[in-house]
């Protein structure tokens, strides 16, 4: 816990309250509150959480202002151009980037443990045909805990290593056969001898009669994708998982609370509602209506991609999502998807207009990450799925945190009560 050499002072009603201020290594100072009920018997009330921060932790650091992104310390940027999703993986889950002895360790421990114990595949059977792959995905996480006994008991720091290993191994697999299963398309086993995004669109998009290979520009895109989602501080999902682990829930539950959380539109179904509002527009030449009613204030209608909650600047992983995108499309070709015409013009055009550059509403990596996963094949209902499978690593980075912590508690937020008072009981017949 941070030292505190400064105190805030709270007056209430005359009295006056000394509370500490602690300083992290960067960011905001905060205003420790944890005494204040025992000292004046009153509670805070921060709605949504905004102004309270609930934890330690030296995993992500998010500047809003700068438009600043740090795992670890390092720069997205960096790490989704130069680095990849397995190494971001170990960066997040130990602190440090690996030797490459270290490194070549945790990728065979995850590529040896790709596979679904077999009879999982009757659980999907479960489902039925049109479920959302998202419930499919949110209730085979929460089922491992069924099959894997051997890693949920949260006090053994090995079997907390197996569940991590596994999570993110077996994810992927989750994930791929929750979309087989809802096209009607036979499970694609995983392969050891891909690297894991391209294990990932192979277990999407093969087929047992026929052979697929991988691009390795959309491979790369993917794994970017995967780099640029891995976590993004304490955001509602991740608040979600540590909750839930705070009360020694096992770690597939707390992540399958996250993917449940995650599912909510304004949460993880970003991209998929950029997609359908490119969809809406319909072609470049309607650009322009829907640019005034965006303008509008008496019009509800939104821009979704644009802006970001926490960048109040340009989102440093959209360039890297743009730069991706710029690939993908330029293998695939837009000639034939009218969406994909539009992002481009809209991007376009959003870049260069005077309203959207004042109030610095930049396209956010939802924008490009949607238009990416279109491109590649993917329907909109995988979004979210994709977004799950990249936040994993970030969930259990930020529970193996939470769990290892000797300040964490069982997570009890209070309440402003305005219901009725004490009231005695009135008989049927009386009422």
């Amino acid at each position: 816990m941070p030292d505190s050499q400064r105190m805030a002072t709270l007056t209430i009603d005359g009295e006056s309250y000394e509370l500490p201020i602690l300083s992290g290594s960067t960011g905001p100072d905060v205003i420790d509150v944890a005494s204040l009920y025992k000292k004046t018997g009153r509670f805070t009330y921060d709605p949504g959480f905004t102004s309270t921060a609930a934890c330690f932790s030296d995993i992500t650091f998010i500047d809003g202002d700068k438009g600043e992104l740090l795992y670890r310390g390092y720069p997205i940027d960096q790490l989704a151009k130069q680095s990849h999703f397995l190494e971001v993986c170990y960066l997040l889950l130990y602190g440090e980037l690996p030797t490459a002895q270290q490194l070549e360790d945790f990728e065979n421990r995850v590529t040896s443990h790709t596979m679904l114990h077999e009879q999982m595949v009757n659980f999907y059977r479960g489902f039925r045909r049109d479920a959302h792959p998202m419930a499919v995905v949110c209730g085979v996480v929460g089922a491992m805990s069924a099959f894997y006994h051997d890693s949920t008991d949260i006090n053994d720091a090995w079997q907390r290593e197996v569940a991590t290993v596994r999570l993110i191994a077996k994810v992927p697999t989750i994930c791929a056969w929750a979309y087989k299963y809802a096209i009607g398309q036979p499970f694609v086993y995983p392969r050891n001898d891909l690297d894991y995004a391209s294990n990932f669109l192979h277990m999407c998009f093969a087929v047992p009669c026929e052979d697929y290979v991988v691009d390795p520009i959309l491979s790369r895109a993917m794994d970017r994708i995967f780099t640029l989602h891995a976590d993004h501080e304490q955001n509602a999902s991740t608040s979600t998982v540590r909750l839930a682990g705070s009360s020694h829930a096992n770690p597939f539950a707390c992540i399958a609370a996250g993917v449940a959380c995650l599912w909510g539109p304004a949460h993880g179904g970003a991209n998929q509602a950029c997609l359908e509002m490119l969809r809406e527009i319909g072609t470049p030449d309607r650009i322009p209506e829907f640019i005034a009613r965006a303008k509008d204030k008496n019009d509800p209608f939104r821009l979704m991609g644009f802006g970001h909650r926490v960048y109040k600047n340009f989102d440093p992983r959209a360039k890297v999502m743009k730069e991706s995108a710029d690939e993908v499309l330029g293998l695939l070709g837009v000639e034939d998807n009218p969406a994909l015409q539009v992002a481009k013009e809209l991007e376009k055009i959003a870049l260069e207009d005077e309203y959207f550059i004042s109030k610095k509403l930049y396209p956010n990596v939802d924008f490009y990450s949607g238009i990416i996963l279109d491109a590649m094949g993917f329907p909109t209902s995988m979004f979210t799925p994709i977004f799950a499978l990249a936040r994993t690593v970030g969930w259990i980075a930020q529970w193996k945190e939470m769990i290892e912590d000797p300040v964490q508690k069982i997570g009890r937020p209070r309440q402003l009560y305005t219901g009725a008072t004490a009231r005695d009981y009135v008989e049927v017949e009386g009422r």
